[in-house]
């Protein structure tokens, strides 16, 4: 199975990029199951139904999110019926929405999506994610109910996201840390057969603070006076994820490739597809 996943998308212009482009490397890589993570897609800051439609008929399979996942109100109406939209698993009891689901890929296979936050420098009053992820995946193993499982670890430390692919190595087929929006060097596939990478960076503009427009985050580290609000760079963006070909008899990793499509970053796609 050929599978891609994209990091946050950051404001317009990190959501355009993804139109545009995602419909195009389906076509050319021929990929069977895309996630995207959309939790910072409506000004930087949640995401809206009309952008959430929009980038699941790019060709997303399912937009998963994060710790933005409400900022946008509306999330709270349309996160219980959309299926295909993922809030953290680890959210209280009651939360509305899902934080993992089974979804049917191009080729058939059976693929499970979870969403799991972090805990470490983020929200310590969550449930245990990795309790959560034991949860889901025990409930549905890789190899009986699910062809491949993919976890998006939206989350801050990186040891906490290592700790999480150790932890589920074997039994799943990725797991890619989202929520720094930097693309991290360590795409591997590690000692029993999990894709990993500890964050897949984001689809935005790289001329920015993380995203936002530079000069406001740049204030506040020198003068410590907010001057205005956090503004989505609106520069043209690069497209950062993770590419796994994933074997269809045993559902873990058989090759790994970090992508990077856009300007300022080196470019980097898979070969194994071309």
């Amino acid at each position: 199975m050929r599978f891609l996943f994209l990091g946050d998308m950051v404001g317009r212009s990190g959501r355009t990029a993804v139109a545009e482009r995602l419909p195009g490397l389906i076509e050319g890589w021929r990929l069977d199951f895309v996630v995207v993570n959309g939790e910072n897609a409506a000004g930087g800051f949640g995401i809206t139904e009309d952008i959430l439609e929009r980038t699941l008929s790019a060709g997303a399979d399912v937009v998963t999110t994060g710790n933005h996942v409400f900022d946008q109100r509306e999330a709270l109406t349309f996160a219980p019926r959309q299926e295909r939209f993922l809030r953290p698993a680890n959210y209280p009891p009651g939360t509305p929405g899902r934080g993992s689901g089974l979804f049917e890929a191009r080729s058939g296979a059976r693929v499970l999506v979870a969403n799991v936050m972090g805990r470490a420098f983020m929200h310590p009053e969550l449930d245990d994610p990795f309790r959560a992820a034991e949860t889901i995946v025990s409930s549905c193993p890789l190899g009986e109910q699910a062809d491949a499982i993919v976890l998006d670890f939206h989350a801050e430390a990186t040891s906490e996201k290592q700790s999480m692919g150790h932890f589920l190595d074997g039994r799943v087929s990725v797991v890619v840390g989202t929520h720094t929006h930097v693309p991290t060097a360590d795409h591997q596939i590690l000692t029993n057969g999990t894709a990993y990478q500890s964050d897949a960076g984001m689809c935005g503009d790289y001329d920015s603070s993380l995203g936002m427009d530079k000069e406001e985050p740049l204030n506040r580290f020198l003068t410590r006076v907010p001057r205005g609000r956090f503004e989505a760079a609106e520069g043209p963006a690069t497209i950062c994820g993770l590419a796994v070909e994933i074997s269809d008899r045993t559902g873990l990793a058989e090759r790994v490739a970090a992508v990077r499509l856009g300007p300022r970053l080196s470019e980097s796609a898979p070969d194994f597809w071309r």
